[in-house]
C-alpha cells in the first residue's frame, strides 16, 4: 500500500514528520511519503523519504509569477505530484498540461477527483494513479470506505474500465489502521490523508498505527 501525507499548509514541523515517516516507512511493508508546502520540500527530501509536491503548475519555463515549476520542484528533491486537489481545482485542459509538467521531470502523478465519474475522466488523461475524495468527508476524521464504501468501489471499477495500469487511492477521512485496510479490502492500491497525521501530537505513532495493520 501507498500512504501519501498531504501536509497542507498546516502549522506542523514538516522535518519532524518527515523524519517520522522515514522511520516507519523503514520498519513497514507499505510505501510512505509526504508532500509539504513547496518551501519545505528541499527540507523533507534531505530527510530521505518519499517527497511530493503538493501542486505543479501547468506552465512551462518563462513569465509565470507565482507558479510552482515541476522542475524547480524536482530540483528541490520531489519525486511525484498531487494534481486537482479538492482546495485547489483545476481545469482538465490544466490537469493535462500539469500532468505533462510532472512527465517532463519524471514524477510520479496522482489526479484527485470527486466521485466515480470523475475518475474516469481523470483516469483518460493517463495519470499514475487517480484519488476519490469526497469532498464534504476531507478533514472530518469519518472515511469514504465507511461513510460510502460503493463511492471506492465504484471509483476503482471506473478507473479499471478506462485504463487498467492506473492505480486508485482512497482519501478523506483516512486516520487509522483500520481504515487503510478497508480502504484495501475495497480495491485501493494506496491513501491519502492528511490531517490525522499533520495534526497529530505524535506524528511517528499516528503513522505506525496507519501501517501496522498491514
Amino acid at each position: 500500500m501507498f500512504v501519501l501525507v498531504n501536509l497542507k499548509a498546516y502549522p506542523c514541523d514538516p522535518v519532524a514528520v518527515a523524519e517520522a515517516a522515514a522511520s516507519v516507512a523503514e520498519e513497514s511493508s507499505a510505501t510512505v511519503a509526504i508532500a509539504p508546502q513547496a518551501a519545505h520540500i528541499e527540507r523533507v527530501a534531505e530527510t530521505g523519504v518519499e517527497t511530493w509536491a503538493q501542486h505543479v503548475s501547468p506552465v512551462n519555463h518563462g513569465s509565470h509569477t507565482g507558479s510552482t515549476l515541476a522542475e524547480a520542484t524536482s530540483d528541490a528533491g520531489a519525486t511525484g505530484t498531487l494534481l486537482n486537489h479538492s482546495e485547489n481545482r483545476l481545469k482538465l485542459a490544466d490537469i493535462d498540461a500539469s500532468l505533462d509538467a510532472a512527465g517532463r521531470v519524471g514524477f510520479e502523478t496522482v489526479v484527485c477527483a470527486n466521485n466515480p465519474d470523475q475518475i474516469a475522466a481523470a483516469a483518460a488523461l493517463g495519470p499514475d494513479a487517480v484519488a476519490v475524495e469526497p469532498p464534504e468527508l476531507i478533514g472530518t476524521g469519518t472515511p469514504v470506505s465507511k461513510a460510502d464504501p460503493d463511492i471506492v468501489r465504484d471509483a476503482v471499477a471506473a478507473a479499471e474500465a478506462v485504463d487498467p495500469s492506473v492505480d486508485v487511492y482512497c482519501g478523506a477521512g483516512i486516520s487509522t489502521g483500520e481504515d487503510v485496510v478497508a480502504a484495501r479490502d475495497l480495491g485501493a492500491d494506496g491513501v491519502l490523508l492528511a490531517s490525522g497525521v499533520a495534526k497529530a501530537d505524535d506524528p511517528e505513532a499516528a503513522l505506525a498505527d496507519l501501517v501496522d495493520p498491514l
